[in-house]
Formats: structure tokens, sequence, C-alpha cells
């Protein structure tokens, strides 16, 4: 399978590799804790397939844990058509946190359902994209590895500094207006026994 391609970002998106996470923690006057860009290749599995892909988050996570998901949010912001949030992707029924991330949508990108949904804050982006049949294209902007901080290990009921792997990701229309822009991090995952590389 040839690799997942790494896209440079689009010009009309503002900020570094880290945003918009790293807006959330400069406004609750914490640092980051320090990001590698990594090569996909050299992501040890599972983490390699969860991530180095052209797919939504969503539907990735609930195959692999074969489950649903919905969101828990962590925090918020709107500046006019520009929606922030932080959140907690958990899955349904454990509660188990099964991805850390914060993103920001362009609303006015979205029908007018879909909004409403995403404004609700109890889905996932990739379950409203589905349901209302969005047009995207995903596109990875870097691949990530970090050590877990106090934030991150709070949030994903974690102890200690955990090796954790992520990415960034943008997800554009099809004519190429940005739709999201996405970081995205995962909590140590071991290998289900009954799991198949399928995806």
């Amino acid at each position: 399978m040839p690799p997942t391609p790494v896209h440079p970002l689009p010009a009309m998106v503002t900020g570094g590799i880290a945003y918009p996470l790293d807006e959330f923690y400069a406004r609750s006057g914490l640092h980051l804790p320090p990001l590698d860009i990594v090569e996909g290749s050299t992501i040890p599995e599972p983490y390699r397939t969860l991530l180095v892909h052209e797919r939504d988050m969503t539907s990735t996570l609930e195959q692999f844990h074969q489950g649903t998901i919905h969101l828990r949010l962590v925090g918020r912001e709107q500046r006019g058509e520009e929606y922030f949030r932080e959140v907690v992707l958990a899955l349904n029924g454990s509660e188990k946190a099964v991805e850390f991330g914060a993103i920001r949508i362009r609303l006015s990108l979205f029908p007018a359902r879909a909004r409403q949904a995403i404004l609700e804050e109890s889905h996932p982006l990739g379950h409203i994209l589905r349901e209302f049949a969005v047009e995207y294209i995903s596109r990875p902007q870097a691949f990530l590895r970090l050590a877990s901080d106090p934030t991150i290990n709070a949030l994903l009921g974690l102890s200690g500094a955990q090796r954790l792997y992520g990415r960034r990701n943008s997800l554009v229309t099809p004519d190429g207006q940005s739709l999201a822009e996405i970081v995205e991090i995962l909590p140590p995952t071991p290998v289900p026994g009954s799991w198949r590389k399928t995806l």
C-alpha cells in the first residue's frame, strides 16, 4: 500500500502544526508538551493504521474499537463563523477515551442542519459529515509524537509520562476551502486480540 501523502498547509490556514490545540493551551496559560514530527511509516501499530490515512478519525476509531463514539466537550469558543472546540472522544457505554483533540470548524461551509448538529456538541464531526453527506477531502499535514502532560493525562485517564501519537489534519471542500483544522492525539492503545488490519 503506498504511503499516505503529507500535504502542505493550505494557503488559507492560519497557525502552525499544533493549531488549534496551541490556542486552547495558551488561553489556559499552559505550555504545549513538545511535539516531534515523525514519518508515518515509523509510527508503530496500531497507531499507524489509526492515523496514517485520508479518512475521518471517527469512523476509523469506531471500526477499530467496534463501538460508536460520542464527544465530551472540554472547551469551546466561537468567533463569528469560526467555531473552535477542545474535546475527548469516548466510546458509548464504557466511556473509554479514545482520542483527545482540538478542532477549528468553518461553520459557513456546512449546510444549516449540519451546522446545528455541530453546535449541539454531542456528535463528532466525522459522524456529522457522514449523516449530512458533506463532501470533503482529508489531508494530513503531519504525524506527531509527544509525551503526555498533566492536562492530557487528566483528560485521557492516564498517569505518568506516556508516549503518544497523533496527527495534524485538514479537511477541505472539493474546491479547496478549509472546512476544519484538527489536532488528534490517541491514548495508549493495545491491539485487541480480535483485531485484524482491515482498514
